[in-house]
């Protein structure tokens, strides 16, 4: 496989320059001959801004690449070796809207958990399985790495729905790795972290330095006030007696599930007229800026202002699972991959988030030890609550979708879940022809 061909599906994302950053970093071992960036007409000045930042930051690593901008999918597609998904269906406004509308219900409204996070599965896994069904026509063997929101969710739907090679990504565990060797003052190449449960969804079950076990010591670590959070997402410190009972580390989106009263009461307050707006809200004027720093022709690196957007190590994520893959590496990775009885108490071809090894063959999850009683009663509704959603995005079923919400942890009741379903499918019918 000499000269790869890389298609970007979503390449106008503010995200862009991560991952061709990632690519130069990665020149001596990926030998990329064409880089299409791919998206929609609504999004083609993005497009061209952003893709002739790629073009300057090539040109200043003295690379080869082909920097290729196109509305044209199918093109791009056409005998990539892989393909990668960053694209935001409805953009930033259908996210603002997916974090407002289930205030009213008492309900948090996120972008990738809850009726927020479902109606972008709505919206997203429809437009995923058409790019499926032209790769299974153009390039029936090529690697997608998918890192649309929420992953895990989409990686389902195309790991149940098409014959595509699909691993799913996200960038909270490296996150959460790279924050840990923070506190403990070490090198990340030293820290290893037993990483299980689902995306947005996943425990530190145990964390080891240099092979010796430091879990209590992280623990004690974020009791003493260290950080451990994304961009989107307040830091609010845990409860010491609960924490010390977990005994493992929490993601950054567990405080959803383990402080919902607090980010509720948060989320409210933002929203509020006056206040400082959504999380969505606020990207908007994240990305503003960052596309008028894009536009700047004497700019030839991805600029530091780009991790306010909460892009940081998306580029060692996703480049390096590329070549883990492309140089059969046998590295260990965390992604969303088929459960294949990792996790014995969730459904055997549901996806969950794990370490996996990674090669040629793609990943095969690490065995772990049984997860403790105390986690797997918000693991099991969480993943009933995905099982339910991809159908009802795949065959737009009302009453999966009712089922969904009802399981999710974060709704109340059944009753409300009717309620928000159908505000849902209401706000996003240009989105659902599924539907219809």
């Amino acid at each position: 496989m000499a000269g790869l061909k890389i298609a970007i599906i979503g390449g106008g994302s503010s995200y862009t320059p991560e991952i061709i950053e990632g690519f130069i970093v990665r020149k001596d071992e990926l030998p990329v001959k064409e880089i299409h960036l791919v998206d929609i007409k609504e999004g083609q000045e993005k497009l061209n801004i952003v893709g002739s930042l790629a073009k300057r930051m090539v040109e200043k690593a003295g690379l080869d690449i082909n920097i290729n901008l196109t509305l044209d999918r199918r093109e791009a597609l056409k005998d990539a070796d892989f393909v990668v998904t960053q694209f935001r269906v409805g953009g930033l406004d259908a996210r603002a809207k997916d974090e407002r509308f289930p205030l009213k219900y008492n309900v948090l409204g996120q972008e990738t958990t809850g009726p927020g996070g479902f109606a972008k599965g709505l919206r997203t896994i429809p437009v995923m399985l058409d790019i499926c069904k032209d790769m299974e026509e153009l390039c029936k063997d090529a690697w997608l790495i998918n890192f649309t929101n929420p992953s895990g969710l989409v990686t389902e739907a195309v790991r149940k729905y098409t014959d595509i090679k699909c691993l799913g990504l996200c960038n909270v565990p490296i996150h959460m790795k790279m924050d840990i060797a923070s506190m403990l003052d070490a090198d990340s190449q030293d820290i290893f972290v037993e990483f299980t449960g689902l995306n947005h969804l996943v425990w530190g079950r145990k964390v080891y330095l240099k092979g010796e076990d430091v879990t209590s010591q992280v623990i004690d670590k974020l009791l003493d006030g260290a950080s451990l959070s994304m961009k989107n997402i307040t830091d609010l410190k845990w409860n010491a007696e609960f924490l010390r009972a977990l005994n493992m580390i929490p993601c950054p989106y567990h405080r959803y599930f383990y402080m919902t009263d607090k980010l509720l009461e948060e989320e409210k307050e933002a929203a509020r007229e006056g206040g400082q707006g959504t999380r969505a809200e606020v990207v908007k004027g994240v990305e503003e800026k960052l596309f008028e720093l894009y536009k700047d022709v004497n700019l030839k690196d991805k600029p530091k202002e780009l991790e306010k957007r909460g892009g940081a190590y998306y580029s060692d994520a996703a480049v390096s699972l590329i070549s883990a893959i492309y140089n059969d590496k046998k590295e260990i990775h965390t992604v969303n991959t088929v459960n294949n009885g990792t996790i014995k108490e969730l459904p055997n071809n549901s996806v969950i988030e794990t370490n996996c090894l990674i090669d040629r063959r793609g990943a095969t999850p690490l065995n772990i030890d049984k997860l403790p009683a105390e986690v797997l009663g918000l693991l099991q509704s969480v993943k009933s609550y995905e099982v339910n959603a991809v159908e009802a995005a795949v065959k737009g079923d009302k009453s999966k979708a009712i089922l969904a919400l009802a399981s999710h942890p974060l709704v109340p009741s059944a009753a409300t879940a009717v309620e928000i379903v159908n505000e849902l499918i209401e706000i996003n019918k240009s989105y659902l022809p599924q539907f219809k």
